[in-house]
């Protein structure tokens, strides 16, 4: 047990050292076995074991209840049935309902309507699990410990707590065997998929095996609470400098992979407008700091909440504290930089911008119809332009951008995704604490502070002045190329290769055209050579000329019915 506890004293100093850059890791993979099994202590409870057979048996009952193959999967259904199955399934569905690059909006809004409160653990349980995790009787690690839960979701419950100095703080303590019984819980869902029937407002184009496989991905995440306390000390360390923004500090050394004990917070949820005014708070200002500080989390830190709803957000001291750091969405250098041009398009009203940073930052799924794309997004984009900037709606507007590009075969990260839904929770919470606030709005002055602290003027007439000199430099061999170039066209060595947009049915007319030239060539020929043949005496012989040639004639004949009748038949 020594050895144990001298491998959590690593875990908190190397923890408490690490810059945000350095945390960075853990949260878009946590990978690195060495590390992880570093913090986690190698200290493992034993799972419960299932018995798949009954666990089946129920999962097919429940299928069979709703009779999927007969009336599809609907948006209500779906959330039923995942009632119905138990918590890993409502939590599976809670993160369904975010992903609505995945998933219809109509299946998205009705997940958002799974009750997150499940049946608490009893203290028993809690107890044996926070035990086996540090070794010694809850007496020893705790002055006070709330047998009654605060808080009871389906992969754990919260509990408060005091510490031996007195301190007050959250204990998150997660149930046993649950992410056996989630991996069990999934690989059934894998199986059960293969045969339903979807509904026609999904069109069968939903990759449900992809999607288990995010979601797993994400679940995993959420398993581990080192992840979710890793990520909140990074985030507290980007905001540190910023007295009007924090969040829980985590007690290091009571945080497990099971077990994570953070401060108590002692505040107003954001959505009670009322008791913020008793207070004394300017919810206009809270309004503002909040919105100023998500944009921030976004375009700069790149490290955003992605859950910002009302309970997530408290008031304490002048302060917004940001809370339940479980689902956190990240974005690179890139996609933050690529975004700064959407949202200065958006501002400057270009249709072009707009598309050129949507399709770098998206993948082309098969290939493209530019027209279609174009046209889409302008249509799209007008909309939204005929509004004033203070009208529009971040969330909604990047929503509706989602769908067009998915329409168009090009997808985008799930990151965006995220951050879509996370713009449309926070702009819910922005619409009750202050209407007159606009995240567009904000979102602008965000990013023209930025060009002027960059000094993107003086980063923009140096990068002109340097393409200026690369230009003078090609132009200067311009004449020794075109020299090349006509001396190999003189050797007949020239060769010009063209790529051109939308030539694909253009090639196909090109190469019909081929093939019924050829056919007429080969006609053509069948005729002479069996008129040649014909001149001669030739044995045998059919209907008084030479067999061979009455062949070449019937063949020639046949080949020009066939262009006849082919000529006459438009391909579809």
């Amino acid at each position: 047990m020594e050895d144990s506890l001298k491998e959590e004293e690593i875990h908190v100093k190397t923890l408490s050292e690490m810059t945000p850059e350095e945390l960075e890791f853990d949260i878009q993979g946590f990978d690195d076995s060495k590390f992880v099994s570093l913090l986690n202590g190698k200290r493992k409870t034993e799972s419960s074991r299932i018995d798949n057979a009954k666990r089946i048996q129920e999962v097919t009952q429940i299928v069979k209840k709703y009779e999927l193959t007969k009336n599809g999967l609907s948006p209500e259904i779906l959330r039923l049935m995942l009632e119905d199955m138990g918590p890993t399934f409502v939590k599976i569905g809670q993160i369904m309902s975010k992903r609505t690059d995945i998933l219809p909006k109509a299946y998205c809004t009705e997940l958002e309507k799974l009750c997150e409160e499940s049946k608490p653990l009893a203290f028993e349980e809690v107890k044996e699990v926070i035990e086996g995790q540090f070794g010694k009787p809850i007496e020893d690690i705790f002055k006070v410990f709330d047998e009654k839960p605060i808080g009871s979701a389906s992969i754990g419950q919260v509990h408060t707590a005091t510490l031996k100095d007195g301190r007050r703080v959250v204990v998150k303590v997660q149930r046993p065997g649950i992410e056996e019984t989630m991996r069990h819980d999934i690989m059934l869902l894998r199986k059960l998929i293969k045969p339903l029937n979807m509904a026609p407002s999904v069109g069968g184009s939903v990759d449900f095996h992809g999607l288990l496989e995010e979601l797993w991905k994400v679940t995993q995440q959420e398993l581990n609470y080192l992840i979710e306390a890793t990520g909140t000390i990074r985030f507290r360390k980007l905001n540190e400098g910023n007295p009007h923004i924090t969040c829980p500090v985590i007690e290091e050394s009571l945080t497990t992979s099971k077990v994570m004990t953070m401060e108590f917070i002692q505040g107003v949820s954001i959505g009670d407008n009322e008791k913020l005014g008793e207070l004394g708070y300017d919810c206009s200002t809270l309004g503002s700091v909040m919105t100023q500080n998500y944009i921030k989390q976004i375009l700069e830190d790149g490290f955003f909440h992605a859950d910002p709803h009302q309970g997530n957000i408290m008031v304490r001291d002048e302060q917004i504290v940001w809370i339940d750091m479980g689902m956190m969405g990240t974005l690179t250098r890139q996609e933050r930089n690529t975004i700064k041009q959407g949202i200065a398009s958006i501002v400057k009203r270009d249709n072009q911008g707009m598309i050129r940073a949507l399709i770098s930052l998206g993948a082309a799924r098969g290939e493209l119809n530019y027209s279609k794309l174009y046209t889409d997004i302008d249509l799209l984009m007008d909309r939204y332009y005929t509004m004033d900037l203070g009208d529009i709606n971040m969330g909604s507007m990047m929503e509706d951008i989602i769908r067009a590009m998915n329409d168009n075969n090009i997808v985008l990260p799930s990151s965006v995704s995220m951050l879509a839904r996370g713009l449309v929770t926070i702009e819910g919470v922005l619409s009750r604490l202050s209407p007159e606030t606009n995240i567009v709005q904000i979102a602008q002055t965000y990013v023209k502070q930025d060009m002027r602290k960059n000094h993107q003027l003086f980063k923009t007439i140096k990068q002109d002045a340097q393409s200026l000199v690369a230009s003078t430099e090609k132009a200067m061999e311009i004449p020794g190329l075109a020299s090349d170039l006509i001396k190999n066209t003189l050797r007949g060595q020239t060769r010009l290769n063209l790529d051109l947009e939308g030539s694909k049915p253009l090639m196909e007319d090109f190469n019909r055209i081929m093939n019924n030239l050829i056919v007429c060539i080969i006609t053509a020929a069948l005729l002479v050579a069996s008129s040649l043949i014909c001149t001669t005496n030739m044995q045998p012989q059919i209907l008084g000329i030479p067999a061979l040639g009455f062949v070449g004639y019937v063949l020639a004949l046949g080949l020009g019915i066939y262009l006849i009748v082919k000529s006459h038949i438009r391909p579809k």
